[in-house]
């Protein structure tokens, strides 16, 4: 049996109260300024479409604790997504994990690739997306 890959964790500290940073990571609108378009609602069992390059790609509310953690199933291949928010003085440490990564040579059936290079191409998207476009959008 092949290793699985490890969920990528991505954690940065934000110049913002926990309050702005929650609205940032659990609104639709807020969610398509830095990420992708979608119809998310923070209500547990809620279904929802991410609209990502490769098509639209369904979604299920699994876990929410307003202001702190936000936990969804992305897709059809067992991916998660998790959202951690801790108040650290006047700013909030966020972390994202995307997790549900099955072993390297398992076929990510919509791209028709390898789970491998899709976590590699994810890992440096999720970079660019936390540290610039959330960063940018949550503390202005």
């Amino acid at each position: 049996m092949t290793e699985k890959l490890q969920d990528i964790v991505k954690t940065i500290t934000l110049n913002a109260p926990i309050e702005k940073v929650w609205e940032t990571v659990a609104t639709a609108e807020k969610i398509a300024s830095w990420f992708m378009p979608n119809d998310f609602q923070p209500i547990e069992g809620h279904e929802f479409t991410i609209q990502s390059p490769f098509g639209p790609s369904p979604c299920k509310v699994e876990r929410v604790e307003a202001p702190y953690y936000l936990r969804f199933a992305w897709d059809q291949d067992g991916w998660f997504v998790t959202f951690e928010l801790k108040e650290v003085g006047d700013q909030t440490e966020f972390t994202l994990t995307h997790g549900g990564w099955k072993e390297a040579s398992h076929i990510i059936p919509k791209a028709n690739t390898a789970a491998e290079a899709i976590r590699t191409k994810m890992d440096d998207g999720w970079t660019i997306l936390i540290q610039h476009k959330l960063k940018e959008i949550a503390e202005s």
